[in-house]
């Protein structure tokens, strides 16, 4: 079992935010556990932008809460009717994400009962609140985010499964169920990769250029995940269009050498990015790239000797120049980057 920081992170801000309770003789500290659990988010913007949210929809949704005891009392019709206006005013002021908590505030504030609920319903929202703001503070102060390692070491991790993919698609040397089951692991890989890309550009789109990433290493970062989306879309094209058709004689061997040309530069790529190439060799990717042209008017000649079988594999071909030409706009951004 592995835990990460945002573990971590989320049980350290549940301990601190119900001692913090305990020392001020809060009997509803359970509340600011809650709190803190749904509050832990992971980035730094989304934790400041989670606070100002949770301020507007907590308050909002107290008030209602505390209104409804007052006009109508507590029972399931008023407490389902909160519980469903919270909902309505957390989507109308676009703070979805707060939706969790600000239900836990009604509800809690509404489950208060006897002759001094209004003193309980108070006191569970500021046990609430001290959860949420504890959570914040850890998330902020405690193992910050690493994103420039952590995107680095997924994408490299993600290249290599997208690496077999791409030296075993045209040779068909792997079992369709290996095949398929990496081909799943390389997609979900993908996914994360875009979504942690997303994360990470909004914060320095937010705050703008910060210590932690500068917009240089965000255009650097948007085209490493680029390459891996065109090759992902590359395989996706083998395996619908390549074997829909018959091959031509040597046709296989041409394809084939140059998709591992293409995964050789690439994987130069990201040692080149990552400082581990000798001086000496670091013009190798413009040899391969040379190869390029060569590639496409062999693929022309094929389609011209049979251009109804051939017109898949020109869908292919397309989708390797394509390739290609973003791992030459990485290697300029790398350079870009090392001056």
């Amino acid at each position: 079992m592995i835990f990460g920081p945002r573990i971590l992170k989320t049980g350290l801000a549940v301990t601190i935010s119900i001692y913090i309770c305990m020392i001020l003789n809060m009997e509803n500290f359970l509340f600011a556990g809650v709190a803190a659990i749904l509050a832990v988010q992971p980035s730094i913007y989304r934790t400041w932008k989670q606070l100002s949210d949770q301020v507007v929809t907590n308050s909002l949704g107290a008030s209602i809460a505390l209104f409804f005891i007052y006009f109508f009392g507590v029972n399931p019709i008023s407490i389902g009717f909160v519980i469903a206006l919270m909902i309505g005013l957390n989507i109308k002021l676009k703070m979805e994400n707060t939706i969790p908590l600000t239900l836990v505030t009604a509800l809690a504030v509404m489950s208060a009962t006897g002759s001094e609920n209004y003193y309980f319903a108070l006191e569970r929202f500021l046990a609430i609140f001290i959860g949420t703001c504890t959570a914040i503070i850890v998330n902020i102060l405690v193992f910050p985010p690493k994103y420039k390692k952590k995107f680095i070491q997924d994408v490299n991790n993600t290249f290599q499964n997208m690496s077999l993919l791409m030296r075993t698609g045209i040779s068909n040397e792997l079992k369709e169920s290996s095949y398929h089951e990496i081909d799943e692991k390389f997609k979900k890989d993908l996914i994360k990769l875009e979504a942690q890309f997303r994360m990470f550009d909004e914060e320095s789109e937010k705050f703008g250029k910060t210590k932690r990433l500068n917009t240089e290493e965000v255009a650097l970062f948007k085209q490493l995940l680029k390459v891996l989306q065109e090759g992902n879309e590359l395989l996706d094209n083998i395996e619908e269009h390549y074997f829909q058709d018959k091959t031509l004689k040597n046709e296989n061997k041409i394809f084939d050498h140059q998709l591992e040309e293409l995964i050789k530069y690439h994987e130069y790529l990201l040692l080149k990015y990552s400082g581990k190439i000798k001086q000496e060799h670091e013009r190798i990717g413009g040899n391969i790239l040379k190869e390029k042209n060569k590639f496409y008017d062999q693929v022309l000649e094929f389609y011209h000797l049979n251009k109804e079988q051939q017109l898949r594999h020109m869908i292919i071909a397309s989708s390797i120049v394509d390739y290609s030409f973003h791992l030459e706009k990485l290697e300029k951004l790398i350079d870009q980057n090392q001056q």
